[in-house]
């Protein structure tokens, strides 16, 4: 889905570097000297990218034809992956990898049958170069299904260094700071938050950055999984501590109507475009991409980012996002599919995307150097030390009646709240309503 996904995503300028870096030392390697092991085979990959994303995916698909000799297809599959994937299942034409965008849609595939368990070398890969956090991830039942290849970062705050200097703020450490920070910027003469309230998505990244770091990690884990339910005194404590930025007109760019009627790439340009109107914006690290591709913005310098803050006594959260391969059963060339995973779990195959930009790496094997500048580095270095503290975003391992339907569920009631956040208690009980019925169903 277009949350977190974003075509608009883009590239930050590479380092010139050779195809891709090994594990330990940084140096070239080769593409080749993969013996064209599988010449005449050709595998078919489906995925939600396009744009940007598909052209710097492919580069990943023309390295390992040039490491195998197996020739490869790509299909985008718009938002619906699942729908899309099954479609091609029952007419016969089923893919032999998916990208699948979220854990939740990884476990209905498992569950319906639809996925071959990984290999022996792939899983040996991830136990090595990965943090267990992304293998609990990939694996129903036990039985590791999907390997994490791309990642987001989504516990970023990005600014506008000119804006913070000339209200004479630093990046905060805590949410208050946070708070208290917005408010020198906006008697500085901008707001300070630009808030894409038209798209529920960011909506449930702001409460599960809050959350995470106000609940803890349990809390947040049982939550995902609804063994809590949303009526939990500490979802209240959550939505209330966001509510509390909802309504001040202070800190918010145009006010809780305008946030309603302002998408992502538009929360972005009131920052980092022709005429600002906002210091900061939260969002993953993929608003790098939209502030230098859309508005040319040089990032370490003219757009930077802080961790997102913690909150209250509890941690700084690290939130995240992904892509998985997964092998489909019903696909015509399986072996193939198979290596072409465990070439994706080698630090070769990321350092090709990380070579191109718009792509963080969970492989902690991935050399930093393979990043093309300081930024970028220094978000995927955040995201490899979090380690199994990292969380995967929580709508994403909903359901998607609850936490991925525009306009219903989770999207919906957010931006009820938005609108009027003078009631979480309330609030807390229409989540609960709809994650039951989607839980369930």
């Amino acid at each position: 889905m277009m949350r977190r996904r974003t075509t608009l995503l883009a590239s930050c300028t590479a380092l010139a570097l050779a195809l891709g870096a090994t594990a330990c030392g940084g140096g070239p390697v080769s593409a080749g000297g993969g013996g064209k092991s599988l010449s005449g085979q050709t595998i078919t990959v489906a995925g939600v990218w396009s744009g940007s994303e598909q052209k710097n995916f492919q580069k990943v698909l023309d390295a390992f034809t040039e490491k195998t000799g197996a020739k490869t297809q790509f299909m985008s599959t718009g938002d619906n992956v699942s729908t899309v994937v099954g479609s091609k299942i029952e007419g016969g034409n089923a893919p032999d990898v998916v990208m699948v965008p979220q854990v939740g849609v990884l476990q209905q595939f498992a569950k319906e049958g639809w996925l071959k368990p990984l290999s022996k070398t792939t899983e040996q890969s991830v136990d090595s170069n990965y943090a267990s956090v992304w293998k609990n991830y990939g694996s129903v039942d036990g039985t590791l299904y999907g390997l994490y290849f791309k990642a987001a970062h989504k516990s970023t705050v990005w600014y506008s260094p000119d804006a913070l200097d000339q209200a004479g703020v630093k990046p905060p450490t805590t949410y208050d700071a946070m708070l208290k920070a917005g408010h020198t910027v906006s008697e500085s003469g901008l707001a300070a938050f630009s808030v894409a309230g038209q798209d529920g998505w960011t909506l449930t990244d702001w409460f599960e950055n809050i959350y995470l770091s106000q609940a803890g990690p349990e809390k947040y884990d049982a939550l995902a999984a609804h063994k809590i339910k949303w009526t939990d005194p500490t979802v209240v404590e959550a939505l209330t501590t966001l509510g509390k930025l909802f309504k001040d007109k202070q800190l918010i760019a145009g006010g809780q109507k305008e946030a309603l009627n302002t998408d992502f790439p538009g929360s972005v340009e009131k920052v980092f475009g022709p005429k600002p109107e906002a210091g900061m914006v939260y969002e993953g690290d993929f608003v790098a991409g939209v502030a230098k591709d859309q508005f040319g913005k040089k990032i370490g310098e003219d757009a930077n980012f802080f961790p997102f803050p913690a909150v209250g006594g509890g941690k700084a959260p690290v939130v995240s996002g992904g892509d998985a391969a997964v092998v489909l059963k019903d696909g015509k060339n399986q072996k193939a599919a198979m290596q072409f995973l465990e070439y994706l779990a080698t630090p070769e195959a990321s350092a090709v995307w990380a070579k191109a930009g718009g792509f963080l790496s969970p492989n902690k094997k991935l050399d930093l150097s393979s990043y093309g500048d300081d930024v970028t580095r220094e978000t995927a270095k955040s995201l490899v030390a979090a380690g199994d503290s990292v969380r995967f975003d929580m709508s994403d391992q909903a359901p998607a009646a609850f936490g991925g339907t525009k306009g219903a569920g989770e999207w919906k009631l957010l931006q009820d709240f938005l609108r009027d956040p003078s009631d979480p208690k309330g609030t807390a009980a229409k989540l609960e309503s709809a994650a039951a019925k989607a839980y369930q169903g």
